[in-house]
Order: C-alpha cells, then structure tokens, then sequence
C-alpha cells in the first residue's frame, strides 16, 4: 500500500533476558521514550495498535494486553488494537497504524511491539512458536515439515522439533538444506552471516548480544540442527519498541527536522505452496514507492537464522536469485558496503522479541535515516527497507510485511 505518514518518534528498550521486568512495564519504557523523542504529550495519541504474540501462552495475558499495557501509563479512551500475526506481529500494527493516518482518520498513533519470552520452563517458551502454524491442518507442524523435508531431501527429526529447540529452527534447517544442494552455499557462509552481525550487534547499545565473533568460534558453538550451530539461531528475548506516526498535516505542524516518511508498506499472507512471499511482498512495497532494490540504502530483515538472511537477499532482489553468499562475501552489506544489511544487529544479534521484532527495525531505519547511529551509521542514509515474515503456511510465511521508508530533507 502507497503511504502517506511521517515517523515522529521512535524509542526501545535494550532486548535480552528481563525476568524481572513485567511485559507492562517494557512497553511502558518504549513508549515513554517514543513520546518525548517525538515531543509530544501522551494526550495527543488518538489511537494504538499494539503487538503482542506471545503473552497468552508465556505470561497468561490474552485479549487486552494493550489496553493493560497503555492504561498503566495512564492512557485511555482511545480506540486500541490489539495485534498478533506471529513474528510479523508489530510490522502489522505499523503497517495498519500508517494506513489509518493516510486514510486521514488520525493525525498522531502509536505502534507498539512488547514481548516476554524467558521463562523458567522453557517448554512454555517453545510452545508458543507451536500454534504459528496451522494446527487444524492434517498432520499439522509434522505436514509442513514433511513438505520442507521433500525439497531438502534430508528426513525430519520429530522427536527434538519443538522440545529441545524451536519447532523453526527445523524449518530453517530445512530450508537451508535446499540451498546449499542446488545453490551449493556452504554452512561456513551461514557462519560468516552471524559473524557480520556480531560486529553490527557489537555497536548498539540496545543489543541483546554485543561480542564480535569469528567463523571458527561460531561453527565450534553446540549444533542445533545442521548446519545451524547456537549462533546462527535468532535468541529467545525480552523487550519492546515503539513507534509515532503522524499525518503529514501533523508533520508540518511539529515543524519536524529531518522528516522521515513511509512510502509505502506491503503486508501479505502465504499461499499455495510456494516459497516467494517475501519477493511478492518486496516487488509490491517497491512498486508503490516509486523505488527499486538500487535506491536502497539500508535494509533490515528477518534473519531469524543466518540461512535465512541469505535467502531474503534474493527475495528482496538485492542479488539474483541463488547469489546470496557470493552477496554476502563480497562484503556489499556489512556496514560500510553498498548496501549495509542488518547493522543493528539483527534478530540474530540484537534479539528477536517475537511481538517487538518488526517495530524495532522501524527504530533502526528511523534513527539511520535521521544520522543519529553514531558508529554504526551508515553513511548518506536516505532510503531504507525492513522486511519481517512469521508463521509457516504451506512452506512460506503466514504473514509477510515490507515496509519502505525515506528522509525527507
């Protein structure tokens, strides 16, 4: 969709391990900090989308965690939405939150991701990435799995998915598999992702990890499921992002310095059995904005697994397809290259807060697009794209969102 909204402000907590924060209390810290970043007083939100996937079955909150989470703040009366579509889940508030002020409805929202995924028992934690499927399907995660397998041509391990690792990461496994097969990428290439992240993750104060690696260090950490070692996993997490959109009235209003724009923002579900809704998604978020892969700055993606980040490369067209690893060694996006990839971090190193995972990487793009990354900026920032997916139908994402934003000097 074609947008018309400006990002006032932006704030984050750090991602990590918050066992003694409450899921209230993390949102309430991003969105304090969006507020004052964008200068204005709580009371001139008109409305909230709010994201969380995951509190139902980590924390037992259901059906109101936005409306508990802004009330605490001593916000209310406005209409709040809660949202949840699995990782894509804050993508989606933002997505739906930019259309409603291009529709002219509001002139000031708030999008917001929060999520608590530590748990003590790490079953809990597991089981809710369990329903990010479609379980009514016949032999549920076990069928999808089974499609994966077919393209992998490697066999599905069903006694660890899901109990002593993420039912996804078996899925990433899979995929993965695929490529290196026909594509002949290698799992040291896999590493060399986590590495160049690690050194992105290095420099971000919010970052869940923040130690550089090496190849060896990262193929010498405990296997997951081959080829992925610890790593090359995106982490459990805790934390939250927040997000002002304001009309471009509004903006005008604010006297806003270095005006951030949303171009545009494709949100789209999986079908079929294809593997091409992020290119589908990109190709649709480009068309409406009026630019292509080369006009692009910066891009944030979904690197729930290192494999995963070389894959997107090729569905977003930033190289043809089968390219991703001679992308990656030619050095083109580590920061300081033609097209800088993931320099917060990523999922991989900055966290993956399933709820907050897409509204973070809004953060980033605003605050490169803006100049104010410090040693992690990249330089002469203008263009930048975020790409989050989640869920699994068939053997895509259920939930697909490109967003693409621009400084507006």
């Amino acid at each position: 969709m074609k947008m018309n909204a400006y990002v006032a402000g932006v704030g984050m907590t750090r991602f990590g391990k918050h066992l003694d924060r409450t899921l209230k209390s993390l949102a309430g810290e991003a969105i304090a900090e969006a507020i004052v970043d964008a200068g204005i007083a709580k009371e001139e939100i008109q409305a909230a989308w709010m994201g969380n996937g995951a509190g139902g079955v980590v924390q037992g909150q259901e059906m109101i965690s936005g409306q508990a989470a802004l009330r605490e703040m001593g916000i209310g009366k406005i209409p709040v939405v809660n949202v949840e579509n699995a990782c894509a889940t804050s993508s989606t508030a933002f997505n739906q939150a930019c259309a409603m002020v291009t529709a002219g409805f509001y002139d000031v929202v708030l999008a917001c991701g929060f999520e608590k995924l530590f748990h003590e028992d790490k079953r809990r934690t597991f089981a809710a990435f369990d329903g990010a499927v479609d379980t009514e399907q016949e032999k549920g995660l076990i069928g999808a799995l089974e499609a994966l397998a077919e393209k992998s041509g490697e066999p599905i391990d069903i006694e660890n998915a899901g109990v002593t690792r993420s039912v996804f990461m078996d899925i990433y496994s899979h995929m993965s598999i695929a490529h290196m097969k026909k594509y002949g990428t290698t799992q040291v290439h896999f590493a060399g992702v986590t590495v160049k992240n690690s050194y992105h993750g290095s420099l971000n104060p919010k970052a869940q990890f923040q130690t550089e690696m090496t190849v060896e260090e990262v193929l010498a950490c405990r296997e997951i499921i081959y080829p992925l070692t610890l790593p090359m996993c995106s982490p459990v997490g805790d934390g939250a992002a927040a997000v002002i959109i304001v009309s471009e009235r509004k903006a005008k209003e604010m006297g806003m310095d270095k005006k951030v724009k949303v171009l545009s923002s494709a949100l789209v579900s999986g079908w079929e059995m294809t593997d091409q809704v992020a290119n589908y998604a990109a190709n649709m978020a480009y068309k409406e904005a009026g630019v292509g892969p080369n006009d692009l700055s910066i891009v944030e993606l979904h690197d729930a697994s290192a494999p995963s980040e070389i894959l997107t490369y090729e569905y977003l067209e930033l190289c043809p397809k089968g390219e991703g690893a001679r992308l990656l060694d030619s050095g083109d996006t580590r920061l300081g290259g033609r097209i800088p990839v993931n320099v917060s971090g990523g999922l991989l190193r900055k966290g993956h807060p399933i709820g907050a995972s897409g509204a973070a990487q809004i953060v980033e793009l605003t605050e490169q697009l803006r100049g104010h990354c410090g040693n992690r900026q990249v330089e002469g920032a203008r263009i930048g794209l975020a790409h989050n997916g989640g869920g699994l139908i068939g053997i895509d994402s259920a939930a697909t969102v490109v967003s693409i934003l621009a400084r507006e000097d």
